[in-house]
């Protein structure tokens, strides 16, 4: 068997644990002691045969966390370690705004979620800091604050 085709068997057993973007796998390889060429002409021919997609794989990643609750800012992290082209990216990403993505507002939910009709000033703060950890921007975190506060507020009414 010839270097390229155990590369290969080895990339295939790599997959089957999990889905792996282009760049991932090459680094995968090559820290099994795969050779750099070995490993692109693995990745090129897995792309090939449509096992290694980063288009599907990044759209998967940004469902995965908007699921989860996680802002733009962590998502694109997650992208970056995981070896996503940064043109990816942006289109995946357009999918959070799109009115038809059926996790609208994960800022909200995770407010609903960690306070539980709660309207402490501190327990509000620090729901706040939390958003901006989970990677929301300043003025996202402060609007969902917002909207959770209106929604308490038409609760009592």
């Amino acid at each position: 068997m010839s270097d390229l085709e155990s590369t290969k068997k080895r990339a295939l057993k790599i997959l089957g644990s999990r889905n792996f973007s282009e760049q991932e796998m090459v680094k995968r390889l090559t820290s099994k002691g795969e050779s750099e060429e070995n490993a692109n002409e693995a990745v090129k021919w897995l792309v090939s045969l449509g096992y290694i997609n980063d288009v599907s794989y990044a759209s998967m990643i940004v469902s995965h966390y908007v699921t989860r609750g996680y802002g733009e800012a962590r998502i694109r992290n997650e992208l970056y370690k995981r070896g996503i082209p940064r043109e990816l990216w942006d289109e995946q990403l357009s999918s959070i705004q799109d009115p038809d993505f059926k996790f609208s507002d994960p800022a909200l939910d995770f407010l609903v979620k960690k306070l539980r009709g709660s309207d402490d000033k501190d327990d509000l703060r620090r729901a706040k800091d939390a958003l901006l950890r989970r990677g929301f921007g300043f003025d996202e975190a402060s609007a969902a604050l917002g909207r959770y506060v209106s929604q308490l507020q038409d609760k009592d009414e």
